[in-house]
């Protein structure tokens, strides 16, 4: 099988993982921050395991630490907003944070938006308001805040990762390592450990954290930047969509019609700016997963 073929296959079996995150949270009973500990070590041993078999050693420089706080609290609040809100929003709202990337380069560095970039930002913001707006009415406003937080934190581990010292794998390691610390006291407090639980959480850590991860990074190694934002694109509609047949979890019009203004002006942006000729502004792959793919490092 072409290396270009199988790199796209490993892609497209990490989306189909990272896709069930959604579900598996809401389908076990207990806190948000429980669930995240947890999740996180066993993620944390899946990638230490992949790292190490790969000779890839952890960097602890400024910026992968750095990139490792940001790291954990992206997805402590993804998991935190899924609990609150419509798996939709926590991963839509999410989905923004190529934005949030844009804005922090005119802030920070000023490298002024295109025109177009403008209008990317003025479309998702419509977006985002239609799902607020449906959130108004079902009393979930403050888990779209969260998830919204999830992704200006996610935008912070893309900008790090631009870094000539950064180094993403490290980054994700520790980052899972800190998210699993930082819920040890609310895991310690929880008591249900029927079966049913503790399977859907193994899978949350193994699968949809750990084995994603590593299909991933070997994705990266022969996929085409274009091609592995746009398979990435199945994962925030995969993720409501499990939820809405395993849980019965239904959306109204107004959060149907913002999270597809959201994905299209997304996904749109994520295809011009992984074209070869593009900008000097980051590429970000959808939350939950290493962003700036082509920049994906391996430390010597």
């Amino acid at each position: 099988m072409p290396k270009t073929r199988s790199g796209a296959l490993c892609i497209l079996a990490a989306s189909l993982l990272f896709s069930t995150g959604g579900i598996l949270i809401k389908l076990i009973p207990w806190s948000a921050l429980a669930i995240n500990s947890a999740r996180c070590f066993l993620g944390a041993i899946v990638i230490g395991i992949y790292m190490a078999i790969r000779n890839h050693r952890l960097a602890l420089r400024g910026p992968v630490l750095i990139g490792a706080i940001c790291m954990a609290g992206t997805v402590t609040l993804f998991t935190m907003a899924t609990k609150m809100t419509t798996a939709a929003n926590a991963i839509v709202l999410q989905y923004t944070a190529p934005i949030f990337v844009m804005l922090f380069l005119w802030v920070f560095y000023h490298q002024k938006p295109r025109r177009a970039d403008f209008i990317t930002c003025l479309f998702v913001l419509l977006g985002i308001i239609c799902c607020f707006l449906e959130s108004f009415s079902s009393g979930n406003i403050a888990g779209d805040i969260v998830a919204i937080l999830a992704g200006i934190s996610y935008a912070g581990v893309c900008m790090l990762n631009v870094s000539p010292k950064a180094d993403a794998l490290s980054s994700i390691l520790l980052g899972q390592l800190l998210g699993a610390l930082a819920g040890l006291p609310a895991l310690f407090r929880e008591a249900d450990y029927r079966p049913q639980p503790m399977l859907c959480l193994l899978a949350l850590g193994v699968l949809q954290v750990g084995l994603a991860y590593v299909f991933f990074s070997e994705g990266l190694r022969s996929t085409p930047p274009v091609a592995v934002s746009l398979i990435c694109g199945i994962e925030p509609v995969l993720n409501p969509l499990w939820v809405a047949i395993f849980y019965r979890e239904h959306l109204g019009v107004l959060a149907i019609v913002g999270a597809a203004i959201v994905l299209v002006s997304i996904l749109t942006y994520q295809f011009r700016h992984s074209a070869p000729k593009s900008s000097n502004i980051p590429q970000t792959s959808p939350p939950n997963q290493p962003c700036d793919p082509a920049n994906l490092k391996e430390s010597s």
